[in-house]
């Protein structure tokens, strides 16, 4: 379990790597905290775009196929990081690392949870859900320390990326993950198609579609989504302007601070969930739907206050939510979802999230650029809030579709 979960966690070091170092290409090219939201949201594209096909790819012809391609892109968007001199050149860079990531998200998340086994599918969603988070936060740190330490700033920290990829590439090729065999494929087309009864007729389902779950699952969906989308926006808006605020509170731009503001967020994301692993999902769910709706509460004293203290804990408040809203969806998917529906599922799961992770940050960020970042944060964090509060009544009314047999 532990060799299938670090291409998830390498990937995802990617997937956030570039977060301090915005400050140091806006100075070089040159463009507003919006025209910033705008690249931050280009990853969201791509990762959208890859979810779409890689988890239907993923659960017909095996994790693998899709894995080696997505460490291959990863290191391709190393590439065009290191060498940016332009806006559209980070855009080409946060595309890719989106693709990566949503095949990342799909099918190695599912192939933790394959490795697993049935025995241990609680297990395996926690496992799968911490590297990911934990990915997420030692990225911004690892460049952050570089770029202030090592020469170089904006190239080193993806050299040493490259590194960690062609570990994960290794990890890939011996994971005990056989391609599926032709048979398999017919029987997971079979039930793509959702027959609601034996003996239905089956038809050949598209490869490329919105992510869904089986028939009878849309509950467990929906409550995972719920309280995972306000979570996973609020780090996503920590993370495109984190670094701003902080300038504006600390009159600092040191990238170790910005860098270490989102690691203790992902830390916190990460830590939470071995912290209640043993709850009931419901519990979890409630729990990650208010550390969201506290969080925001305190992002907005913190920028009317100019509170440091106040917006490091809205970040680690934050990372608390996406870290419960995650393990609680994947746990309820793992526990009802068969394992040829897994990888498409677990993008399912993530779209729902992304979704709203990618629109609200860059409407806060142009808005930001309109009327101030202070007003545009309260804005932000108001509509966050009633988010996070509709998820946890969501939850709270659905009790039956929070404990699955």
């Amino acid at each position: 379990m532990w060799l299938a979960a670090w291409p998830v966690t390498a990937v995802f070091v990617l997937s956030n790597a570039a977060t301090p170092l915005y400050v140091l290409w806006q100075r070089d090219i040159g463009f507003s905290k919006g025209m910033l939201t705008v690249i931050f949201a280009w990853y969201i594209v791509g990762l959208i775009a890859s979810l779409l096909v890689s988890g239907v790819v993923s659960d017909r012809v095996g994790r693998k196929p899709v894995l080696l391609p997505a460490m291959a892109l990863a290191a391709v968007a190393c590439l065009i990081f290191a060498t940016a001199s332009s806006v559209v050149a980070l855009i080409i860079a946060r595309l890719f690392t989106g693709i990566a990531v949503g095949a990342v998200v799909s099918a190695g998340m599912a192939a933790v949870s394959d490795v697993a086994g049935p025995a241990r599918k609680r297990l395996g969603a926690l496992l799968a859900s911490c590297a990911m988070v934990l990915g997420a936060g030692l990225g911004p740190l690892l460049a952050g320390v570089l770029s202030e330490t090592a020469p170089a700033p904006t190239v080193t920290v993806f050299v040493v990326e490259i590194v960690l990829l062609a570990a994960a590439f290794m990890a890939v090729l011996r994971m005990p993950l056989p391609r599926k065999s032709r048979s398999a494929k017919g029987v997971t087309e079979g039930a793509l198609d959702g027959a609601a009864t034996a003996g239905a007729p089956t038809r050949k389902a598209s490869w490329l579609r919105v992510p869904a779950v089986p028939r009878g699952n849309g509950s467990q969906l929906l409550l995972g989504i719920a309280v995972f989308a306000p979570g996973i926006t609020a780090t996503s808006f920590v993370l495109s302007l984190g670094p701003s605020l902080l300038s504006g509170l600390l009159g600092t731009t040191s990238r170790i601070v910005a860098g270490a503001m989102a690691f203790v967020m992902f830390l916190a994301a990460t830590g939470v969930q071995f912290a209640v692993q043993k709850l009931r999902v419901r519990t979890i769910l409630l729990a990650g739907a208010m550390s969201t709706t506290v969080g925001m509460a305190a992002l907005m004293a913190a920028v009317h206050t100019s509170s440091v203290g106040l917006l490091i804990a809205a970040a680690l408040l934050a990372g608390a939510g996406q870290g419960t809203g995650q393990l609680g969806g994947l746990s309820l998917l793992n526990a009802v979802v068969p394992s040829q529906r897994l990888a498409e599922a677990n993008a399912a799961l993530n779209v729902g999230g992304y979704v709203p992770a990618g629109i609200l940050p860059v409407a806060a960020g142009f808005l930001s650029d309109a009327v101030g970042l202070t007003s545009g944060a309260t804005i932000f964090g108001i509509a966050l809030v009633a988010m996070a509060v509709s998820g946890g009544l969501v939850v709270l009314a659905r009790r039956q579709a929070t404990e699955p047999a």
